[in-house]
């Protein structure tokens, strides 16, 4: 087996071949520090996170860049609205910079809460901007700019393959344009879909962060960012380049534009600017509508927090849908995602207190086999919903010693990253309490009749019925601790 991804370049599955054996360079896009990530623009990460892990799972050694947009990205892609860090600056009133720091810090605190690992290189665009005037300049002496109004726009008609990430053509696009009569917002384009490079004449007045530049005082457009910065630490080709699918019409398609019309005729011959382009599907609520800030529809990773779940229960909710497909939110979805974790958790616990807390340092013949199913979903386009339900099955099997279950859970949540052993480990260390007679609860008659249930179809190995029994009651708000002095039940 081989990993295999699905490549929007081309909408299909495609082995995965990197440029230099055994290594794997990739981007992420980044976030822009304006406001508070919400739990859709965290789905990105997670998926991000997952290729990350399972690079080095397969043995991959890699570098991972992301950006963080500090300048430049405007409320509309196609250069047009307000900045998006100026407005909340003004809205707020301090400085861009105080903005940008202060939601860059907990932009980072929910990375880690989600146990995402840091990149490799985390860029800022404020830090890059001399490379992206170095960058724009090539693209200018190229023959794809030309100046209007006092800014310098790439002319997307002088590259011929604009537009086919997204397979757009774009005689169609201006064609189109014209018959449903589109008004074009900057009346300095030639063409719809040209951008911007570098502003020295905004859109709204008082720009906070300028710099000097061939062209004028002013600062880079949005797109320009990405290109230089990634060019700037993977190379003028690298592998794999991720974001959410609302990048593919046009921040991707420009990023490709400008980045291959930068080149000289040698790096065209060398291959395109990314071989690889890996997009996730929006997370939508209640599968109606995608979550975004400028529609209302915003739930922030504390919104959860503040609602009791852990922010691990919404990394488990997002691994088990496909990345490439929609995550339906609801707040039944994130209690069965909770009630579902903390009933791996509780497996995990069993595993660890068996092993005596030590891993086998080599699999048996029914582990190696496990552990190959579990790589073949993972190599299947990221498979995480399958690789989780690998995950469940060999914490179940009895069959297999418990050091080498424990060895196959840490192999396997290298990659799912739900911090089993250490969640294991925090709930063996609390006390455990005598099972006490629970008066006052009215389900109490009931709920002993279901633990007695369970220990019963324990006995005669009737594990499916006692799993069952338990994941019923962990829906109802049940915890359940199976101790040396019996069966403690507890309400959450």
């Amino acid at each position: 087996m081989a990993l295999k991804l699905f490549n929007t370049m081309g909408k299909k599955m495609q082995e995965f071949v990197p440029l230099q054996e055994g290594f794997c360079g990739f981007y992420g896009c980044g976030p822009t520090v304006y406001n508070y990530a919400h739990i859709g623009n965290l789905r990105a990460y997670v998926f991000l996170d997952t290729l990350d892990r399972t690079l080095t799972f397969l043995g991959y050694k890699k570098k991972h860049v992301m950006n963080i947009t500090d300048i430049g990205h405007l409320t509309g892609d196609a250069d047009d609205g307000e900045d998006k860090m100026l407005k909340t600056a003004k809205e707020r009133k301090q400085s861009v910079l105080d903005i940008a720091k202060f939601y860059t810090d907990a932009f980072f605190n929910d990375i880690d809460r989600l146990n995402i690992l840091r990149p490799d290189v985390v860029c800022k665009a404020t830090d890059h901007v001399s490379e992206m005037i170095e960058l724009i300049k090539k693209i200018e002496a190229n023959g794809h700019t030309y100046m209007a109004g006092g800014n310098l726009y790439y002319d997307v008609s002088t590259y011929k393959d604009y537009g086919k990430l997204a397979n757009l053509n774009l005689d169609d696009l201006q064609a189109g344009a014209g018959k449903r009569k589109v008004v074009v917002v900057d009346q300095n384009k030639r063409n719809p879909q040209d951008f911007v490079l570098w502003f020295t004449k905004s859109k709204f007045e008082d720009q906070a962060l300028v710099w000097d530049s061939p062209w004028g005082k002013g600062y880079p457009g949005w797109h320009i960012e990405c290109s230089a910065m990634s060019m700037k630490y993977l190379g003028k080709h690298f592998d794999i380049h991720t974001g959410g699918v609302d990048h593919i019409p046009v921040h991707h398609t420009n990023e490709i534009a400008q980045s291959e019309g930068s080149f000289s005729d040698e790096d065209r011959a060398a291959g395109p600017w990314v071989n690889y382009w890996l997009h996730n599907a929006f997370l939508v609520i209640e599968g109606a509508t995608k979550m975004s800030k400028s529609s209302g529809n915003f739930l922030t990773l504390q919104s959860l927090v503040d609602k009791g779940y852990d922010p691990l229960d919404y990394r488990y909710f997002l691994l088990g849908a496909h990345y490439r497909s929609p995550a339906n939110f609801s707040w039944n979805s994130m209690d069965s995602a909770k009630n579902s974790r903390k009933a791996l958790v509780q497996r995990a616990a069993k595993v660890v207190e068996a092993a005596g807390g030590k891993a086998a340092a080599s699999l048996g013949d029914k582990a190696s086999e496990t552990l190959k199913k579990f790589t073949a979903a993972i190599e299947n386009d990221l498979g995480t919903p399958a690789a989780l339900g690998v995950l469940q099955t060999a914490l179940k099997d009895g069959e297999v010693p418990a050091d080498q279950t424990l060895a196959l859970m840490q192999k396997m949540d290298a990659v799912l990253g739900l911090k089993l052993e250490e969640c294991a480990k925090e709930s063996l260390k609390k006390p455990a309490t005598e099972v006490n007679s629970h008066e006052g609860d009215p389900e109490a008659a009931e709920i002993d009749a279901l633990v007695a249930e369970r220990g019963a179809a324990k006995k005669a190995k009737d594990f499916a019925r006692a799993d069952q029994i338990r994941d019923e009651l962990a829906a109802r708000g049940i915890v359940i601790v199976d101790t040396p002095n019996g069966v403690v039940w507890k309400r959450q």
